[in-house]
């Protein structure tokens, strides 16, 4: 470098101090530091001194604000000599330092003086040590990492708290730092958050809600109590609440009153950026401070959250959805909604298996009305709360036994249902090694065996899915606990049971199975409904006197002068079981067209009042078995 270029050329002195490097005392500091390469820059005459410096940065950390300031100013140009105190300050990643002093600055023509070290880039001969001293301070980095590891993992398996901050709803207790205590004005918040879910609503609903009512999200409540990881952030809107919030706060177990340690971890000192852990190897430490919300609270809305729910039009989900299962495929049951149309006037709100409707299995419908189950669910729940509350020690020991018998009779279904997935699972393999086989043998074509092998390998998936389902439900039934003093708490808390409100459903309500419907008569269907509650399961008070279903009646009304009087004689000439009735052989015995109806809606051809076609066909004999609509024919059955 010539004299001229020298002197258009900054001197650049680059400071660093860690919070490590506080232990080391003043010698270290970013001031001796300063005054140190000054005075060694004015003694060698070196030009336009500039000083670069980070106060409190790791050297294991290249993503310092000076530090890159300086990089960039060497790209651009504008640095002839950079000097720091020693290698240790440029930083402790012997990787990244050697990058730096061998590569970008010998390209950038700057040269690199460690005072301390007697590295100087002009002379190569006191350059040779260098290597060695950057995986000395790498090592150092190392170490002092292990250790400051080892003091967090004593702190933490000690149930001691390793944050920096109390959560959300926390703050430190004055008189010792390590215990929490209760901050009443955020706390109100969170418990509004776990309330709302409860009353069905979204992460997403409750997060606009808080904004629209100008409560400040939990960042600049801390920051303007001078706590938080932003206290010295600025908000473009303190007040903008994201549903993302709104979910980690739902997810704290700390809001129960534990500590939990080893949530997250850090793959090597010098990844900055630490990941979740698995929940197995999290540390909790129960009752360490007092709750915000209690235990029971805490698990109902964690199980709200784990179904997914479709809002209407008002954005108001039904507060069923997640409760139902098919009684025969286990699915969840799927919500039907609509406003109705020109023929039907009355709101659409019904519950159908949902493998049923997605056609992924064979299954049936299973249909059910909402007002039906929200009926059945009413009754059950009135009833058993005031059998509860009249007989306290007859309910407990009911309870204990019925569930006892319940999860014997479950587990021995799903290890039925297990055995049954093993040996499919095992056909399959065996049909797809075989139809490899054929196909590589030129047995079978290409575009068949493809086809094959994607039917084969979707049902093993399925089956794969199904096994892990089964053995979750059953590890959780091993592990499940029937607590009937926390049901009975729940009852005390609720004095009336006149109204079903949906706080009441999802705090009572685990699951409700829901069976096909199944004919008692040629006049009457029944439907088996289970009803599971939280912490008890399904309970079956002593038998109360039920009415006797209503006998079929022998016939049903038919105006004496009615057109289908014709298709009366013509079934009860009939002898056979079934018969196939195409819409046209109606028309052409009645002489006359049916309605739009007969053609769009298959209930027109079942029994009902002022239905004079169906009740014809009741009345000779026959009961419809089912409806074609798209062929025209309906499919009668003789009665027994």
């Amino acid at each position: 470098m010539n004299n001229r270029q020298s002197q258009e050329k900054i001197t650049a002195i680059y400071c660093r101090l860690s919070r490590d490097d506080d232990l080391a005392g003043d010698s270290n500091s970013i001031i001796h530091q300063k005054d140190m390469l000054t005075r060694y820059a004015r003694e060698r005459n070196f030009p336009n001194v500039s000083v670069y410096s980070d106060d409190g940065w790791s050297g294991t950390n290249f993503e310092r604000p000076d530090w890159k300031r300086l990089i960039s100013d060497i790209e651009a140009g504008k640095v002839g000599i950079v000097l720091v105190k020693d290698l240790s300050r440029v930083g402790r990643d012997y990787l990244r330092v050697g990058f730096y002093t061998e590569v970008t600055f010998p390209q950038n023509g700057v040269r690199f003086i460690a005072v301390n070290n007697g590295v100087d880039s002009a002379n190569q001969s006191e350059n040779d040590f260098a290597p060695f001293l950057n995986i000395m301070n790498d090592f150092y980095a190392r170490d002092t990492s292990k250790k400051v590891s080892a003091v967090y993992r004593a702190k933490g398996n000690k149930g001691e708290h390793t944050g920096n901050h109390p959560i959300y709803g926390y703050l430190k207790d004055p008189e010792n730092k390590q215990r929490w205590i209760i901050d009443e004005e955020a706390a109100t918040v969170v418990r509004r958050i776990f309330h709302m879910v409860i009353e069905g609503k979204g992460v997403y609903q409750i997060a606009d809600i808080l904004s629209e009512e100008k409560v400040l999200c939990p960042s600049a409540y801390l920051a303007a109590k001078g706590a938080g990881n932003r206290r010295n952030s600025k908000f473009e809107d303190p007040y903008r609440w994201w549903g993302t919030t709104v979910s980690y706060i739902l997810a704290r177990v700390e809001y129960m009153g534990h500590t939990v340690n080893f949530k997250t971890f850090k793959t090597c000192y010098r990844d900055k950026h630490r990941k979740p852990a698995p929940k197995e190897d999290w540390k909790i430490f129960e009752n360490t401070h007092e709750a915000i919300i209690d235990k029971t609270t805490w698990e109902t809305a964690q199980k709200l959250r784990r179904t997914i729910r479709r809002g209407d039009r008002n954005k108001e989900p039904n507060p069923l959805t997640g409760l139902l299962y098919c009684g025969e495929c286990g699915a969840k049951m799927y919500n039907e909604r609509s406003d109705g149309d020109a023929y039907h006037k009355t709101l659409k709100d019904n519950y159908v298996c949902a493998s049923y409707r997605k056609k992924t299995t064979s299954c049936t419908i299973h249909f059910i009305r909402t007002e039906i189950v929200r009926d059945l669910i009413l009754d059950a729940l009135r009833n058993v709360a005031t059998y509860a509350r009249a007989n306290k020690e007859d309910f407990e020991q009911l309870v204990m036994q019925t569930t006892s018998d319940a999860r014997k009779r479950s587990l021995q279904s799903g290890r039925t249902e297990l055995d049954r997935i093993m040996r499919r699972t095992n056909e399959l393999d065996t049909l797809l090694q075989k139809l490899y086989e054929d196909y590589a043998l030129g047995r079978l074509p290409e575009k068949r065996h493809a086809k094959l092998s994607a039917q084969y390998e979707a049902e093993q998936e399925q089956l794969e899915q199904r096994s892990a389902e089964l053995m979750e439900q059953m590890n959780a039934e091993q592990e499940e606990s029937v607590n009937v003093d926390r049901f009975m708490a729940l009852v005390d808390r609720y004095t009336d049971f006149t109204e079903l409100t949906t706080p009441m459903l999802n705090e009572f309500i685990d699951k409700v199975i829901v069976y096909e419907r199944r004919k008692i008569n040629r006049y009457q269907y029944d439907q088996q409904i289970e009803i599971y509650f939280n912490f008890i399961g399904k309970v079956t008070l002593p038998e109360e006197e039920t009415e006797a279903a209503p006998e079929a009646p022998k016939t049903l009304h038919v105006a004496c002068n009615s057109s289908f009087a014709p298709i009366g004689d013509y079934l009860s000439a009939q002898t056979v079981e079934t018969i196939a009735l195409p819409f046209s052989k109606v028309e052409e015995l009645t002489g006359k067209p049916l309605c739009k109806s007969a053609y769009k809606y298959a209930s027109y051809w079942y029994p009902a009042q002022d239905r004079p076609l169906s009740n014809t066909i009741y009345n000779a004999g026959y009961d419809v078995d089912r409806v074609d609509l798209a062929a025209g024919i309906v499919y009668l059955t003789k009665a027994a």
